[in-house]
């Protein structure tokens, strides 16, 4: 089971479009992955899995989950950048 409504970034006004990372119940351990909890306000434990980004139109995304910590947030970048075999 996924869900793509919680993460999106690389956003901008101008476009109908935005780069998601689906969010998945499932944890994998994955260095490619970010582990959310109940305390980042989702419904239950679950994985950003930044190995599976996909193309979406902003006004598919109608439902708003959570917002990401710094913390997250920096885990998420670091994610990314391994997901997309890039460095710093």
């Amino acid at each position: 089971m996924w869900w793509c409504r919680a993460i999106s970034w690389l956003g901008n006004d101008d476009v109908s479009t935005v780069i998601c990372a689906p969010v998945y119940s499932e944890i994998l351990g994955l260095r490619s992955e970010v582990v959310l909890s109940v305390e980042d306000g989702l419904p239950r434990a679950s994985s950003i899995r930044c190995d599976f980004l996909t193309l979406m139109f902003k006004r598919k995304l109608t439902h708003f989950v959570s917002t990401l910590s710094a913390t997250k947030l920096k885990e998420l970048d670091n994610a990314l950048q391994y997901a997309l075999e890039l460095t710093h």
